[in-house]
């Protein structure tokens, strides 16, 4: 490998990841937000998409003023950058393979009491380890400009620094690389039980089919999370690609589709999770489109009101002028 390399970072590449760093934070704000504002959607499994969403907000709105920013130095604002990326990047793993273990305990192993249970050790693993990452690397002055070479314009490990490989996989690779492997085994074994199920009560399906509505909505989400995995290892996998890449110094790593790839695929969860959990789940699409009807509506309905005050003050003022002409015109008779 060679620190002096630098992979040249094109406006179409930018434009195209502020683009992705734009829907991954509108996308992870409407799930915030809707988690917020309607409160019978707050289920655990719903709950910890919204902590995954609060590390997608955070690695949005981080990458974006790297992109933007284009940083050439080690400069406060790219140590800066390059700490909030790193934490919400190593956050964003461990809240992914947190949502899988969750699963897995309460879908396979049928008990919520211990996946409920374990909430607390998702939290302090998955906050507190990458904030001790951070931290370190920070004190030890690892992060800071990259030279893209496995980024799009973004800071991360500082190009210069001897042992940045290591620091690379204590801050980001190992714990993409064991999500790797941690989630497929879980996903599989996860679907395995549910086809399953399936198939024991599918002779009871008529009977199922009269449960109320809400519960069939909640058992679809929790089902649906289950795609978060997938989703993870499509978007990641280009980031993988560059760094082994650069671990064999090959050329290719600075091809403009593959970087263009990474930076789609590291700024895009956000966006992904909202469209398969906000726009393809049916109550809160409806919900949100009878929010927008309402408003809608309320615009239309004060649009005649301003524009009918307008017109009564018109009319008011061709009345005066219609007054004061009589009064004017009865003044002139009188004169005569």
């Amino acid at each position: 490998m060679a620190p002096g390399n630098q992979t040249e970072l094109y406006l179409s590449e930018q434009v195209v990841v502020l683009f992705t760093c734009a829907l991954s934070f509108l996308g992870s704000s409407l799930i915030i937000l809707t988690h917020i504002i309607w409160s019978d959607l707050r289920t655990t499994p719903r709950r910890l998409l919204v902590f995954l969403s609060v590390t997608d907000w955070l690695s949005a709105v981080s990458y974006a003023f790297g992109v933007w920013s284009v940083f050439r130095t080690d400069s406060p604002e790219c140590i800066a950058q390059g700490a909030l990326s790193t934490f919400a990047n190593t956050s964003s793993f461990f809240w992914t393979v947190s949502i899988a273990v969750y699963l897995y305990v309460f879908i396979v192993r049928s008990s919520q009491r211990v996946a409920d249970s374990l909430v607390l050790f998702f939290h302090l693993f998955s906050w507190g380890i990458p904030l001790i990452i951070t931290v370190t690397a920070v004190c030890l002055n690892k992060i800071g400009y990259d030279a893209s070479e496995v980024s799009v314009g973004w800071c991360w490990v500082r190009i210069h620094a001897p042992d940045r490989v290591l620091w690379m996989l204590l801050t980001g690779k190992i714990w993409e690389f064991l999500a790797y492997l941690t989630l497929p085994v879980l996903y599989i074994l996860i679907k395995r039980h549910i086809h399953k199920a399936h198939a024991a009560l599918s002779e009871y399906r008529p009977i199922l089919a009269n449960r109320p509505p809400s519960q069939s909505f909640s058992s679809m989400a929790d089902v649906k999370l289950t795609l978060i995995p997938i989703i993870f290892i499509i978007l990641r996998i280009w980031s993988t690609v560059r760094f082994i890449l650069l671990l064999a110094d090959s050329p290719v790593r600075q091809n403009p589709v593959l970087v263009t790839l990474h930076g789609i695929g590291n700024t895009s969860q956000g966006a992904a999770n909202c469209v398969m959990f906000v726009l393809f789940t049916q109550p809160i699409r409806s919900r949100l489109c009878t929010a927008l009807c309402c408003c809608c509506a309320k615009c239309r309905e004060e649009a005649p009101r301003s524009d009918g005050a307008p017109q009564r003050n018109k009319t008011r003022r061709d009345s005066s002028t219609q007054r004061e002409e009589e009064e004017n015109g009865s003044r002139a008779q009188a004169v005569r």
